[in-house]
């Protein structure tokens, strides 16, 4: 998260106290992945804040470094994939599962592709006008397809699935991603997962109101059921 390490503390704690109860609104084992998402934007929030609070000087070196690629992982290798499965395993129509298989290959591929570059090249974080910058040495000529195709995997399934709401997500996610990509282009990587933590909010209501449907689901099957016993009898 940009800005301070007292903004990455707080918003870590607000955002894994939202994960915390989106986990509690699960009602299918299918849903766990997915609801776990404000859980992770928690976590990577507060270990930004402890790259923060050790970069200013080298007495800290080694939690630096754990920050710096502990942070990475989770924001590079783990969404391209996170966000195509979690979403696979909540879909039911079948057409759009297959789409959305395609969609998670691809999220792999990056995510090796990341998780290999961060283990060849080196990672150079640094704070500049209240925000974090990282640099790397990772192939400049992949970097841009590369991101592209980042927003694909992680966007693009919000729009592919038949969810309730969850295009509401994905528009979200699309437009803090431009704002960033416009204002705060030089600090990408760490801007947009502020962006995208706040919409963790979003996560929790799309549960919350599949567990309102799935309660009134429950409750009118035994309706029905109670009215068939009346009447046999």
């Amino acid at each position: 998260m940009c800005f301070s390490p007292e903004a990455s503390f707080a918003g870590g704690v607000i955002i894994s106290a939202i994960g915390a109860a989106t986990i509690k609104k699960v009602h299918e084992p299918s849903q766990i992945i997915f609801a776990s998402i404000p859980l992770f934007f928690g976590i990577q929030q507060i270990v930004e804040g402890c790259l923060w609070i050790t970069l200013p000087g080298s007495d800290y070196i080694i939690i630096q470094k754990i920050s710096t690629y502990w942070f990475l992982i989770m924001a590079q290798v783990l969404w391209p994939t996170m966000i195509p499965v979690s979403v696979l395993l909540m879909e039911k129509n079948e057409k759009q599962k297959r789409t959305l298989q395609i969609l998670l290959i691809i999220g792999l591929i990056l995510s090796l592709y990341y998780f290999i570059c961060l283990l060849s090249f080196k990672v150079y974080p640094k704070i500049i006008n209240y925000h974090i910058q990282y640099d790397n040495d990772f192939p400049i000529k992949i970097s841009i397809p590369a991101f592209v195709i980042y927003l694909i995997v992680t966007i693009t399934p919000l729009f592919v699935s038949s969810i309730r709401r969850t295009r509401i997500l994905g528009i979200f996610m699309f437009f803090s991603c431009l704002i960033t990509a416009i204002f705060f282009r030089q600090f990408l990587t760490s801007v947009w997962c502020f962006f995208a933590a706040l919409i963790s909010g979003v996560i929790f209501w799309i549960l919350n109101d599949s567990r309102k449907r799935f309660n009134l689901d429950k409750l009118n099957l035994l309706k029905i059921f109670s009215e068939q016993t009346v009447r046999e009898d």
